[in-house]
């Protein structure tokens, strides 16, 4: 199996509203609700592209239970555990005459020590079953800042790995981790090289036009540039998810490193055809996937 661990799950809401302006008031044309968060964007993606995933996490409340019951309505597995506080609703506005999105996203309910342990319990119990797991998300308040590295090194020792572990920030993110911005390939090159030196097996940096890669063991790493036709987007709401989700796929398929990163394009540029993260056809995956390019990503020297 494959398991993805949101953390800090939600309701989600994806509303579209043209000429969105704020102060006014507005009526939607269009709006989806689903079960959310990053894991389990990445879990509904993975079901649909026809993969073996559970979904696990934290939900509590009538919020919680309305959660519970989406993943079930999608046919989503799950093992969710149970907390005393509230989960959160975030919504998602999109502009369809100009594109932009606004995302409203609550911080999420305060869980408890003991909650976190219970639930630390049912991921050893699943990740016998498992051969990789996807971390993703926000920490809800009361967790503790290191909850990602306790659960990496516990599943490490399981062997849930079936590669080297990888981070894939969009750019903003990577930028915010490595403490500068990107300018040109070469600055792109140089930025997955930090994020490596930070401790990441591999470094993906996803982007609207792709993704740029450092993959494979130290002592055979290659680094690519992926990139496919621009499509023009109905809501980019969670399309890094959908390109986490099929880029898992592929190594779960024992894919090769480029075909993977070529794979998770095709189902992130999908995923901007739909309302609702994590949404994605696997039939035009495949047609976008004959457009996908991957090229070797020119690395300065030194690096």
């Amino acid at each position: 199996m494959i398991l993805t661990v949101t953390l800090n799950a939600a309701i989600d809401r994806t509303m579209a509203v043209p000429n969105f302006r704020q102060g006014n008031r507005h009526r939607s044309v269009e709006s989806r609700t689903l079960a959310g968060g990053k894991g389990i964007n990445v879990a509904r993606a993975l079901a649909r592209l026809g993969r073996p995933v559970i979904a696990t996490g934290l939900a509590g409340g009538p919020t919680g239970q309305r959660l519970i019951e989406e993943l079930s309505e999608e046919a989503i597995l799950h093992d969710v555990t149970p907390i005393a506080a509230e989960s959160r609703i975030n919504l998602a506005v999109v502009d369809p005459t100009s594109g932009e999105q606004t995302e409203i996203n609550e911080r999420g309910p305060e869980v408890s020590p003991g909650e976190i342990d219970a639930f630390l319990d049912r991921l050893d119990y699943l990740a016998r079953g498992a051969s990789i797991c996807v971390l993703a998300g926000s920490l809800p308040p009361g967790v503790e800042l290191d909850i990602y590295a306790r659960i990496v090194r516990e599943l490490r020792e399981r062997g849930v790995r079936a590669g080297p572990a990888a981070i894939t920030p969009n750019v903003l993110e990577a930028e915010e981790l490595v403490g500068h911005e990107f300018e040109g390939t070469g600055d792109l090159a140089s930025g997955l090289a930090e994020l490596l030196d930070l401790g990441a097996g591999e470094a993906i940096v996803t982007s609207s036009e792709g993704c740029v890669a450092a993959v494979g063991e130290p002592s055979r790493r290659s680094f690519y540039e992926v990139r496919t036709e621009p499509v023009e987007p109905i809501a980019t709401v969670g399309s890094g998810d959908a390109f986490v989700a099929g880029y898992v796929a592929a190594l779960y398929d024992g894919a090769a490193a480029s075909d993977c990163l070529a794979y998770g394009v095709a189902c992130g540029a999908e995923s901007t055809q739909h309302f609702g993260a994590g949404t994605v056809d696997p039939e035009q995956v495949e047609r976008i996937l004959d457009q996908v390019e991957v090229r070797a990503l020119e690395v300065p020297a030194g690096v």
